[in-house]
């Protein structure tokens, strides 16, 4: 990333952005709680992309060089924390499950930054105290860095119903099978199956996003039926593709499964 802003103070606030806007690469001293409570958000970083749809949120540690994209109208929602105030203990990104109950605190809390009050103190004491409850989601796309594995992975992103397996993949791209599968766990600490299904699932948000049907969703990100690709869904997000624009508005969940038990 290049012509990186360093802004010391991670900002505390609410704004809309239009599908497809973004905010360019930057920097905070502080760390910050990304929320969308609609549409699709992404974050990237060099070591890879976070998304999340409404019911979760992204941790951005301090120092960490990001960028924002909607996907979707974003109601966007940003909670800046200093530096000392961790109480994820986390020193890298990751995605959060947003329970109703956060979600609400989340809305509240950045409506009015410039309040100052001892209510708004004890309101962010307890938002705190629910980010630290928050289970963590595996809803990343790590960026590798094998340029062997860079040319598996592009191939796979450009046509999200790519079929074909990973020998074939590696004899397209002058690579042995074995030596790919032993990068995918190496990089990304994940087998290819599992690596592909995040992948097709980044694709079936932004396009859900976008309002293209469940079914046709299916069929360009590579499941074989849509009930095959509502099962994936549900199994990783805790409800249906088709409730997806309600639930991203609303902030409703209904559970999680981490993507790393999916083959």
């Amino acid at each position: 990333m290049s012509n990186i802003r360093h802004t010391p103070k991670a900002p505390t606030s609410a704004r809309s952005l239009a599908a497809g806007e973004g905010i360019d690469a930057h920097r905070h001293d502080e760390h910050q709680i990304v929320y969308a409570g609609s549409g699709v958000l992404e974050v990237t970083t060099d070591a890879g992309t976070w998304f999340a749809p409404g019911t979760r949120a992204i941790w951005v540690p301090a120092g960490t060089v990001h960028a924002h994209r909607a996907h979707g109208h974003l109601e966007l929602h940003l909670v800046g924390l200093p530096a000392a105030d961790n109480p994820l203990g986390l020193g890298a990104p990751a995605v959060l499950a947003v329970s109703p109950l956060l979600r609400e605190l989340i809305i509240a809390y950045t409506h009015d930054p410039d309040d100052h009050t001892p209510e708004r103190r004890r309101l962010l004491a307890v938002l705190r105290d629910r980010l630290r409850v928050s289970p963590q989601q595996p809803l990343r796309l790590p960026t590798p860095t094998d340029p062997r594995l860079v040319a598996v992975c592009a191939m796979v992103h450009a046509e999200p119903a790519e079929q074909r397996t990973l020998a074939a993949l590696g004899a397209a791209t002058g690579a042995a099978e074995r030596t790919l599968s032993r990068l995918f766990r190496s990089e990304f600490g994940m087998t290819f199956p599992q690596w592909r299904t995040q992948s097709r699932l980044y694709h079936a948000l932004r396009m859900l996003a976008g309002d293209i049907p469940v079914t046709t969703v299916a069929h360009r990100c590579g499941w074989a039926s849509a009930s095959a690709f509502i099962d994936v869904f549900r199994r990783s997000l805790g409800y249906t593709p088709g409730t997806h624009n309600r639930r991203t508005r609303t902030g409703a969940d209904t559970g999680v499964t981490p993507l790393s038990t999916l083959r």
